[in-house]
């Protein structure tokens, strides 16, 4: 389909999932902002998206995601140079071996995982509604499975860290307890939310994380799925019209598939959304 004159808004563009969605929104004719943390990487994409057949304007943004208040500063940017928005998918995430704070206080992955995508979702939700129809895509994983949230050290700084595991999956869970109420705030306003499982991917995000993590990916190639493959069903939930009026799911496959009991405890995703708020203070409840 073409999307001349849309917006489409991607963290995380610059490897794997990411870059991959970006290439097949690119062919749509949608303005793209692809949002990166290397000046390089970024600028050698929007190079590489200009190229292709059918693109439209291709904005590049360098962020480190992980801060928020250079979360901020891209926010401002943004709608300091778009009227619209049309589709955000909030795609960056990692998973570290070692705990490590940023310089903001707050455990890296949790940071990065969960209170970016609630932090640039609550700044971007204005415009997002203004120019309703729209989508929100938020990638999380099958970890969520075997999350499990930590209420009184959601930081982990009295328990184990388990090799960077207990962060990632608590962090997964977070992603489709957001996308559940989230769903729920914007009920009637024409925005959709959802949360898609892109299958297991070798995104390169076990880089830097030491032995155990490389060579936990080695042995797991079999299982791994190419990142043009994991990309498919963000594409399909961001721009297909098939995916049209779906929300609040969590997807596979290009279709819905049934969350854990722990991601769908709505009391939990209101807690959740509660503790969000006041460590983000974006100026916006949901209410």
């Amino acid at each position: 389909m073409r999307m001349d004159g849309e917006v489409v808004l991607i963290t995380g563009a610059t490897r794997g999932i990411g870059r991959s969605v970006a290439r097949e929104v690119a062919t749509t004719g949608a303005t793209l902002i692809v949002i990166g943390r290397s000046h390089a990487r970024t600028a050698a994409l929007v190079s590489e998206l200009h190229n292709i057949g059918g693109s439209g304007p291709i904005h590049g943004e360098v962020c480190d995601l992980t801060l928020q208040s250079e979360i901020r500063a891209l926010a401002d940017r943004i709608l300091a140079e778009h009227v619209r928005l049309d589709v955000l998918i909030n795609n960056a995430g990692a998973i570290f071996s070692q705990r490590q704070l940023t310089s903001e206080g707050f455990e890296r992955t949790w940071a990065l995982n969960h209170n970016a995508y609630f932090l640039l979702t609550a700044l971007l939700r204005n415009v997002l509604v203004e120019s309703s129809p729209a989508r929100i895509i938020n990638v999380a994983s099958d970890a969520h499975y075997v999350g499990s949230m930590c209420w009184d050290d959601l930081q982990l700084a009295r328990n184990q860290y388990w090799w960077g595991w207990r962060a990632y999956s608590q962090s997964k869970l977070a992603n489709v307890l957001f996308t559940r109420q989230l769903a729920y705030f914007l009920a009637g306003s024409r925005v959709t939310v959802n949360a898609v499982h892109p299958g297991f991917v070798n995104t390169g995000f076990h880089r830097n994380n030491g032995l155990l993590a490389k060579t936990m990916m080695v042995l797991s190639l079999p299982m791994q799925r190419q990142s043009g493959t994991g990309a498919e069903t963000v594409v399909w939930a961001a721009i297909s019209e098939a995916a049209k009026g779906i929300n609040g799911e969590y997807l596979y496959d290009c279709k819905p598939r049934k969350a854990s009991e722990r991601a769908m405890d709505m009391a939990a995703a209101s807690r959740l959304w509660e503790i969000s708020v006041s460590m983000t203070a974006p100026q916006y409840s949901g209410d």
